[in-house]
Protein backbone atom coordinates (compact mmCIF):
# COMPACT_ATOMS: atom_id res chain seq x y z
CA UNK A 1 0.00 0.00 0.00
CA UNK A 2 1.18 3.04 -0.62
CA UNK A 3 2.25 5.48 2.27
CA UNK A 4 0.51 8.64 2.97
CA UNK A 5 1.63 11.74 2.54
CA UNK A 6 4.27 10.72 -0.04
CA UNK A 7 2.84 12.80 -3.71
CA UNK A 8 4.28 14.93 -5.96
CA UNK A 9 2.13 17.23 -7.88
CA UNK A 10 3.13 18.04 -11.70
CA UNK A 11 2.28 20.48 -14.46
CA UNK A 12 3.08 18.55 -17.73
CA UNK A 13 2.98 20.71 -21.58
CA UNK A 14 0.56 18.43 -24.06
CA UNK A 15 4.20 16.98 -25.60
CA UNK A 16 4.96 16.31 -22.40
CA UNK A 17 1.60 14.30 -22.16
CA UNK A 18 1.93 12.23 -25.24
CA UNK A 19 5.63 11.15 -24.22
CA UNK A 20 4.01 9.94 -20.71
CA UNK A 21 1.38 7.95 -22.05
CA UNK A 22 4.06 6.35 -24.35
CA UNK A 23 6.40 5.80 -21.33
CA UNK A 24 4.07 4.08 -19.50
CA UNK A 25 2.60 1.80 -22.04
CA UNK A 26 3.14 -1.19 -20.29
CA UNK A 27 2.35 -0.09 -16.91
CA UNK A 28 -1.40 1.43 -17.46
CA UNK A 29 -4.26 1.17 -15.49
CA UNK A 30 -7.80 2.00 -16.31
CA UNK A 31 -8.45 5.77 -15.46
CA UNK A 32 -11.08 6.62 -13.13
CA UNK A 33 -13.23 9.99 -12.71
CA UNK A 34 -11.52 13.28 -14.44
CA UNK A 35 -7.66 11.22 -15.43
CA UNK A 36 -7.07 11.01 -18.87
CA UNK A 37 -4.72 8.01 -18.22
CA UNK A 38 -3.35 6.21 -14.94
CA UNK A 39 -0.27 4.08 -14.90
CA UNK A 40 0.88 1.97 -12.09
CA UNK A 41 4.17 1.04 -10.97
CA UNK A 42 6.97 -0.36 -8.41
CA UNK A 43 5.73 2.28 -5.59
CA UNK A 44 4.21 4.73 -7.43
CA UNK A 45 0.91 5.63 -9.04
CA UNK A 46 0.56 7.91 -11.70
CA UNK A 47 -2.92 9.98 -12.66
CA UNK A 48 -2.39 12.61 -15.06
CA UNK A 49 -6.03 14.48 -15.70
CA UNK A 50 -7.05 16.24 -18.64
CA UNK A 51 -8.34 19.58 -17.86
CA UNK A 52 -5.77 22.30 -18.80
CA UNK A 53 -4.38 25.63 -17.27
CA UNK A 54 -4.44 28.92 -18.83
CA UNK A 55 -1.03 27.74 -19.91
CA UNK A 56 -2.25 24.46 -21.40
CA UNK A 57 -0.68 22.32 -18.95
CA UNK A 58 -2.61 19.35 -16.80
CA UNK A 59 -1.84 17.95 -13.67
CA UNK A 60 0.17 14.88 -13.15
CA UNK A 61 -0.25 13.46 -9.39
CA UNK A 62 2.70 10.87 -8.70
CA UNK A 63 1.67 9.06 -5.20
CA UNK A 64 3.62 5.93 -3.14
CA UNK A 65 7.35 5.68 -1.72
CA UNK A 66 8.76 6.05 -5.20
CA UNK A 67 6.89 8.98 -6.24
CA UNK A 68 9.76 11.90 -5.83
CA UNK A 69 12.02 9.77 -7.58
CA UNK A 70 9.88 8.97 -10.35
CA UNK A 71 8.60 12.75 -11.09
CA UNK A 72 12.11 13.78 -11.42
CA UNK A 73 11.97 11.86 -14.81
CA UNK A 74 9.28 14.43 -15.69
CA UNK A 75 10.70 17.34 -13.84
CA UNK A 76 14.73 16.42 -15.81
CA UNK A 77 11.81 16.79 -19.47
CA UNK A 78 10.71 20.66 -18.70
CA UNK A 79 7.62 19.57 -15.78
CA UNK A 80 6.87 22.04 -13.77
CA UNK A 81 6.01 21.50 -9.75
CA UNK A 82 2.96 22.96 -9.40
CA UNK A 83 3.95 25.23 -6.71
CA UNK A 84 6.87 26.38 -8.95
CA UNK A 85 4.65 27.31 -11.24
CA UNK A 86 4.28 30.73 -12.57
CA UNK A 87 0.74 32.56 -12.09
CA UNK A 88 -1.94 32.62 -14.63
CA UNK A 89 -1.13 36.03 -16.72
CA UNK A 90 2.42 35.98 -15.17
CA UNK A 91 5.33 36.88 -17.52
CA UNK A 92 8.32 34.88 -17.06
CA UNK A 93 11.67 36.13 -15.11
CA UNK A 94 13.70 37.45 -17.15
CA UNK A 95 17.69 37.24 -16.90
CA UNK A 96 18.10 40.58 -17.72
CA UNK A 97 19.55 42.78 -15.20
CA UNK A 98 17.37 45.62 -13.95
CA UNK A 99 18.58 49.03 -14.25
CA UNK A 100 17.50 50.12 -11.06
CA UNK A 101 17.18 46.67 -9.30
CA UNK A 102 18.95 46.04 -5.90
CA UNK A 103 21.51 43.76 -7.88
CA UNK A 104 23.52 45.54 -10.91
CA UNK A 105 24.57 42.92 -13.32
CA UNK A 106 28.38 42.38 -12.66
CA UNK A 107 30.35 39.94 -14.09
CA UNK A 108 29.76 36.13 -12.45
CA UNK A 109 30.88 32.77 -11.79
CA UNK A 110 28.16 30.30 -11.10
CA UNK A 111 28.41 25.94 -10.60
CA UNK A 112 25.70 23.45 -11.06
CA UNK A 113 25.74 19.68 -11.53
CA UNK A 114 23.63 16.97 -13.45
CA UNK A 115 23.46 12.99 -13.62
CA UNK A 116 22.34 12.54 -9.69
CA UNK A 117 19.59 11.25 -10.31
CA UNK A 118 19.76 9.16 -13.33
CA UNK A 119 20.94 5.75 -12.74
CA UNK A 120 23.14 5.25 -16.06
CA UNK A 121 25.83 7.90 -16.82
CA UNK A 122 28.48 9.73 -14.67
CA UNK A 123 27.91 12.98 -12.51
CA UNK A 124 28.74 16.13 -14.08
CA UNK A 125 29.64 19.24 -12.36
CA UNK A 126 29.93 22.53 -14.04
CA UNK A 127 31.68 26.07 -13.18
CA UNK A 128 30.65 28.95 -15.73
CA UNK A 129 31.71 32.44 -16.13
CA UNK A 130 29.30 35.27 -17.43
CA UNK A 131 30.21 39.17 -17.97
CA UNK A 132 27.43 41.57 -19.75
CA UNK A 133 28.45 40.53 -23.41
CA UNK A 134 27.70 37.27 -21.99
CA UNK A 135 24.78 37.84 -20.78
CA UNK A 136 22.96 39.02 -24.08
CA UNK A 137 24.35 35.45 -25.64
CA UNK A 138 22.05 33.82 -22.51
CA UNK A 139 19.54 35.85 -22.54
CA UNK A 140 19.09 35.34 -26.71
CA UNK A 141 19.38 31.88 -26.74
CA UNK A 142 16.74 31.61 -23.67
CA UNK A 143 19.20 29.90 -21.26
CA UNK A 144 17.36 28.87 -18.19
CA UNK A 145 17.28 25.68 -15.85
CA UNK A 146 18.25 22.51 -17.66
CA UNK A 147 15.54 20.92 -16.47
CA UNK A 148 13.31 23.06 -18.22
CA UNK A 149 15.31 22.67 -21.64
CA UNK A 150 14.33 20.56 -24.08
CA UNK A 151 17.46 18.21 -24.59
CA UNK A 152 17.74 18.43 -28.01
CA UNK A 153 18.19 22.10 -28.22
CA UNK A 154 20.62 21.90 -25.54
CA UNK A 155 22.70 19.72 -28.12
CA UNK A 156 22.10 21.63 -30.28
CA UNK A 157 23.58 25.03 -29.06
CA UNK A 158 26.24 22.88 -26.84
CA UNK A 159 28.96 23.58 -29.43
CA UNK A 160 28.18 27.22 -29.30
CA UNK A 161 28.34 27.39 -25.48
CA UNK A 162 31.42 25.70 -25.33
CA UNK A 163 33.15 27.58 -27.57
CA UNK A 164 31.79 31.12 -26.50
CA UNK A 165 32.23 31.04 -22.43
CA UNK A 166 34.95 30.32 -20.33
CA UNK A 167 33.93 27.02 -18.08
CA UNK A 168 35.40 24.66 -15.82
CA UNK A 169 34.01 20.89 -16.54
CA UNK A 170 34.77 18.20 -14.36
CA UNK A 171 33.06 14.29 -14.53
CA UNK A 172 32.62 11.42 -12.43
CA UNK A 173 32.94 7.84 -14.38
CA UNK A 174 30.40 5.44 -12.63
CA UNK A 175 33.15 3.10 -11.52
CA UNK A 176 35.16 6.32 -9.58
CA UNK A 177 31.50 7.11 -8.16
CA UNK A 178 30.50 3.66 -6.54
CA UNK A 179 34.24 3.28 -5.38
CA UNK A 180 33.87 6.44 -3.40
CA UNK A 181 30.36 5.66 -1.97
CA UNK A 182 31.36 2.20 -0.81
CA UNK A 183 33.89 4.00 0.94
CA UNK A 184 31.38 5.93 2.67
CA UNK A 185 31.31 9.23 1.02
CA UNK A 186 27.76 10.03 0.53
CA UNK A 187 26.79 12.02 -2.68
CA UNK A 188 26.46 15.71 -1.49
CA UNK A 189 30.23 15.13 0.04
CA UNK A 190 30.87 14.12 -3.84
CA UNK A 191 29.42 17.09 -4.86
CA UNK A 192 31.36 19.60 -2.70
CA UNK A 193 34.17 18.44 -3.84
CA UNK A 194 33.68 18.77 -7.43
CA UNK A 195 32.13 21.95 -7.20
CA UNK A 196 35.03 23.31 -5.13
CA UNK A 197 37.25 22.23 -7.93
CA UNK A 198 35.39 23.96 -11.06
CA UNK A 199 34.85 26.92 -8.93
CA UNK A 200 38.79 27.26 -8.09
CA UNK A 201 39.66 26.61 -11.60
CA UNK A 202 37.53 29.17 -12.97
CA UNK A 203 37.96 31.73 -10.17
CA UNK A 204 41.74 31.79 -10.49
CA UNK A 205 40.62 33.17 -14.21
CA UNK A 206 38.50 35.93 -12.83
CA UNK A 207 39.58 36.60 -9.19
CA UNK A 208 37.34 39.35 -9.74
CA UNK A 209 33.72 37.60 -10.34
CA UNK A 210 30.91 36.77 -7.78
CA UNK A 211 30.43 33.21 -6.89
CA UNK A 212 27.15 31.57 -6.84
CA UNK A 213 26.13 28.21 -6.47
CA UNK A 214 22.87 26.04 -6.53
CA UNK A 215 22.23 25.56 -3.02
CA UNK A 216 22.36 21.25 -2.58
CA UNK A 217 23.14 21.45 1.04
CA UNK A 218 23.56 24.37 4.05
CA UNK A 219 27.00 26.41 3.83
CA UNK A 220 28.13 25.14 6.78
CA UNK A 221 27.68 21.26 5.87
CA UNK A 222 28.87 22.31 2.12
CA UNK A 223 32.38 23.68 3.84
CA UNK A 224 32.74 20.49 6.64
CA UNK A 225 32.45 18.38 3.20
CA UNK A 226 35.23 20.34 2.51
CA UNK A 227 37.52 20.37 5.30
CA UNK A 228 40.21 17.98 4.55
CA UNK A 229 41.13 19.92 0.93
CA UNK A 230 44.56 21.83 0.92
CA UNK A 231 42.25 24.58 -0.80
CA UNK A 232 38.64 25.96 -0.66
CA UNK A 233 36.94 28.97 -2.29
CA UNK A 234 34.63 30.15 0.08
CA UNK A 235 33.73 33.48 -0.83
CA UNK A 236 30.38 32.28 -2.40
CA UNK A 237 26.78 32.87 -2.72
CA UNK A 238 24.41 29.91 -1.87
CA UNK A 239 20.81 29.94 -3.36
CA UNK A 240 18.14 27.41 -4.02
CA UNK A 241 17.05 27.09 -7.24
CA UNK A 242 19.70 29.14 -8.46
CA UNK A 243 19.45 28.37 -12.09
CA UNK A 244 16.15 30.75 -12.09
CA UNK A 245 18.15 33.51 -10.47
CA UNK A 246 21.66 33.79 -11.98
CA UNK A 247 22.51 33.36 -15.16
CA UNK A 248 26.08 31.93 -14.68
CA UNK A 249 24.34 28.85 -12.95
CA UNK A 250 21.75 28.66 -15.52
CA UNK A 251 24.49 28.63 -17.99
CA UNK A 252 26.89 26.18 -15.78
CA UNK A 253 22.91 24.17 -15.88
CA UNK A 254 22.81 23.73 -19.71
CA UNK A 255 26.90 22.71 -20.13
CA UNK A 256 26.49 20.57 -17.34
CA UNK A 257 23.54 19.11 -19.10
CA UNK A 258 25.34 18.92 -22.28
CA UNK A 259 28.16 17.18 -20.99
CA UNK A 260 26.18 14.76 -19.84
CA UNK A 261 23.73 14.11 -22.59
CA UNK A 262 26.98 13.58 -24.94
CA UNK A 263 28.61 11.03 -22.51
CA UNK A 264 25.60 9.02 -22.80
CA UNK A 265 25.75 9.31 -26.30
CA UNK A 266 29.13 8.23 -26.04
CA UNK A 267 28.16 4.94 -23.37
CA UNK A 268 25.12 4.55 -25.75
CA UNK A 269 27.66 3.47 -28.74
CA UNK A 270 29.97 2.00 -26.31
CA UNK A 271 27.48 -1.35 -26.24
CA UNK A 272 25.14 -0.84 -29.37
CA UNK A 273 21.97 0.38 -28.04
CA UNK A 274 20.11 3.78 -26.46
CA UNK A 275 21.28 3.64 -22.67
CA UNK A 276 17.88 5.26 -21.05
CA UNK A 277 17.97 8.49 -18.78
CA UNK A 278 16.16 8.36 -15.34
CA UNK A 279 15.47 6.02 -12.90
CA UNK A 280 12.23 5.02 -13.63
CA UNK A 281 10.42 1.62 -14.67
CA UNK A 282 12.02 2.23 -18.36
CA UNK A 283 15.49 2.22 -16.70
CA UNK A 284 14.96 -0.83 -14.82
CA UNK A 285 13.56 -2.85 -17.96
CA UNK A 286 16.59 -1.60 -19.99
CA UNK A 287 18.86 -2.98 -16.84
CA UNK A 288 17.42 -6.29 -16.32
CA UNK A 289 18.10 -7.22 -20.44
CA UNK A 290 21.79 -5.02 -19.87
CA UNK A 291 22.30 -7.91 -16.84
CA UNK A 292 21.33 -10.44 -18.72
CA UNK A 293 23.54 -9.63 -21.85
CA UNK A 294 26.05 -8.15 -19.92
CA UNK A 295 26.97 -9.56 -16.55
CA UNK A 296 27.00 -7.57 -13.47
CA UNK A 297 30.24 -6.48 -13.74
CA UNK A 298 29.76 -4.54 -17.05
CA UNK A 299 26.26 -3.11 -15.41
CA UNK A 300 28.36 -1.87 -12.07
CA UNK A 301 30.64 0.28 -14.59
CA UNK A 302 28.06 2.38 -16.25
CA UNK A 303 25.40 2.31 -13.02
CA UNK A 304 25.13 4.06 -9.36
CA UNK A 305 25.15 1.09 -7.59
CA UNK A 306 23.44 3.16 -4.66
CA UNK A 307 20.77 3.31 -6.09
CA UNK A 308 17.09 1.30 -5.12
CA UNK A 309 17.42 0.51 -9.19
CA UNK A 310 20.55 -1.71 -8.44
CA UNK A 311 19.68 -2.83 -5.20
CA UNK A 312 16.25 -4.16 -6.26
CA UNK A 313 17.62 -5.85 -9.69
CA UNK A 314 20.33 -7.75 -7.81
CA UNK A 315 18.01 -8.70 -5.03
CA UNK A 316 19.39 -6.94 -2.44
CA UNK A 317 16.65 -4.16 -1.79
CA UNK A 318 15.75 -4.48 2.14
Amino acid sequence: MEKSGESEVLLLTPKLVEEAERFYDDACVEAKGSARFMAKGDGFSLSVYGKKDGQGRVKALFQGPAAQSEAKIWLSRGALRQQEAPAEGAKPPSLRPKPSGPFPFHDQIGSDEVGTGDFFGPVCVVAAFVDRAGLAEVDKLGITDSKKMEDSYILEIGPQLVRDFDYSSLSLGNEKYNALEEGGMNLNAIKAKMHNAALLHLAERHPDARVYQDQFAAPPLYFSYLKDEDKVLRDIFFSVRGESKFPSVALASVLARYSFLRKMEDLSARYGEEIPLGAGPRVDRFAARFLKKHGPAELKKICKANFKNYKKLMGNEK
